[in-house]
């Protein structure tokens, strides 16, 4: 039996589907509803489509790029970037999607999380936090792409996110993001110790690196982007998702 949800994380510059590199370097992999299609029909347990333009210009989510995609969807579909208030909530469950992902506006006030929560309900918003280790221990809560560095304290924000009332949190690692060397352990496990469903993204390349942010480091979910991606050394882009029997022999070690 499958422990954990693993899941495709996509990213949005524009209309066109990316990978970044430590948040940079974005490298354009085609076109994002083909890639919601192709995962769809590998059976993937959900998808995290994330727009990593949108909070950092100012600008609110493409809902008829959205719609498309959730439409080729035949499986969960969360969504965040440029989320600011209420009405914008409803517009993206309206075209499809079943959890919104606030991550920019939460280090700034979780007031509109508590009242989204009131109104779609707790499982319906995710708490996503982008962080970045710092030279000489600790970590850093980033914003608007990790272009910002917040002063955050990352537990404290954490936890203002729980008591905000989010039914996830989506905790992904800047320095390891794209990279398929691994996940930082001591990170998820620090993150996973919350009372609410953690999602981790930043580093995963093999299988093992998925069972190890689970079995080692508690997480409840892994997601991915350059692993499901790209194929080989040289990265070719190649849409890939592994077999629901990989994944229950990996996570049954």
């Amino acid at each position: 039996m499958i422990q954990a949800r693993v899941i495709p994380c996509l990213l949005l510059r524009g209309n066109g589907l990316v990978k970044t590199k430590k948040f940079k370097d974005a490298v354009y992999l085609g076109d994002p509803v083909n890639a919601v299609r192709i995962f769809s029909d590998k059976e993937a347990d959900e998808i995290v489509i994330l727009d990593i333009d949108a909070s950092r210009e100012g600008r609110e989510p493409n809902y008829e790029l959205i719609a498309e995609m959730a439409g080729e969807a035949f499986m969960p579909v969360a969504y965040g970037g440029g989320v600011r208030n209420l009405e914008q909530i409803r517009r993206l469950i309206r075209s499809g999607v079943e959890k919104v992902v606030i991550n920019t506006l939460a280090t700034e006030s979780t007031d509109t999380i508590k009242a989204a929560v009131e109104v779609f309900g707790s499982q319906a918003i995710v708490g996503a936090v982008d962080v970045r280790k710092k030279l000489f221990g600790g970590y850093s809560v980033m914003a608007k792409s990790a272009t910002v560095d917040t002063r955050l304290n990352l537990q404290q924000h954490i936890q203002s996110l729980v008591q905000a009332g989010v039914g996830e949190l989506f905790i992904n690692d800047v320095e390891r993001d794209g990279c398929m060397a691994g996940f930082d352990l001591a990170l998820v496990r620090s993150v996973s110790q919350a009372p609410v469903s953690v999602v981790v993204c930043g580093g995963s390349g093999t299988l093992e690196h998925l069972r190890e942010a689970v079995h080692d480091g508690g997480a409840s979910a892994v997601a991915a982007g350059s692993m499901f991606v790209f194929h080989g050394k040289h990265r070719a882009v190649l849409i890939n998702y592994p077999k629901a029997a990989e994944l229950e022999n990996i996570f049954s070690k």
